[in-house]
């Protein structure tokens, strides 16, 4: 509305299954229960999902010798992941293996925070906790399999958490803290640090544009003043392409140190 100002609202967003002031309706609500229900956050997800998943099948669906195009584009993404993260941090031959998990984390990050500065979607999916927790799971469960395939799952248990040549009455205090710090604080902080990341600078934005508006429409001297918002919004804009990116890369990388723990469990 011109000349007005709205702080954000996140109901609409973050918070489903409810009907709105406004009219807004969930999709499929009543269908199954609502177990099917889209709104949409969860419109944005399936359609960056979609992209994601069509520009790979188009970039590989007819791999040449020498690439060119989008092929050459996918296989430079894919080697950044490969060389950057799996065997920097796992090595050849378990970065190889662990690469499909690494890089589908990494291009699923990278292409839903994408969202959040695309015209008309203007939020990434990771700002809402669903997809952030189901991340972090693919993650976790990834990290628990490498140790128990490498030691046994009883043994990888106890390598994480034992450590070796303590006083045994410090076991009573070191196990827990390791088995908290180990298997509950590491999904738990992946999922919050993406979540926040986006949430905030949705937030931001969404305050920069709204007083852009409010200011411009005042037409007397507060109109100047939306010359500084909208340069703020569009500066933050351009850090929000960095955030974008980095996110990705840390969520991936952390999640490439936390399997190679796993690996090295005994190695205390």
């Amino acid at each position: 509305m011109k000349g007005s100002f709205h702080a954000p609202e996140l109901g609409p967003e973050f918070f489903p299954g409810q009907t709105y002031n406004e009219g807004l309706h969930i999709i499929g609500e009543n269908f199954l229960g609502g177990w099917f229900a889209l709104d949409r956050i969860m419109i944005v997800r399936l359609l960056m999902a979609l992209v994601l998943v069509v520009l790979f099948a188009v970039a590989f669906r007819n791999p040449k010798l020498v690439p060119s195009g989008l092929q050459n584009l996918g296989e430079i993404a894919v080697d950044f992941v490969r060389v950057q993260i799996a065997e920097d941090i796992l090595g050849k031959k378990e970065g190889k293996r662990f690469l499909p998990v690494i890089a589908t984390i990494f291009f699923t990050v990278l292409f839903m925070n994408v969202a959040t500065i695309i015209p008309g979607l203007n939020i990434s999916p990771n700002s809402r906790i669903g997809m952030p927790i189901v991340l972090a799971l693919v993650g976790y469960i990834a990290m628990i399999y490498a140790g128990a395939a490498r030691h046994g799952f009883g043994k990888y248990v106890k390598h994480s958490l034992v450590i070796p040549n303590l006083p045994p009455a410090l076991h009573l205090l070191v196990v827990p803290i390791e088995f908290f710090s180990t298997f509950i604080l590491r999904p738990v902080t992946l999922a919050l640090r993406l979540m926040a990341n986006f949430l905030a600078g949705h937030i931001i934005l969404v305050l920069l544009y709204s007083a852009t508006n409010f200011f411009f429409w005042q037409l007397n001297a507060w109109t100047a003043v939306s010359g500084l918002t909208v340069i703020a919004a569009l500066l933050f804009t351009l850090y929000e392409l960095i955030i974008i990116f980095l996110q990705a890369y840390i969520f991936a990388l952390l999640v490439a140190v936390y399997i190679e723990l796993s690996l090295h469990a005994d190695s205390h």
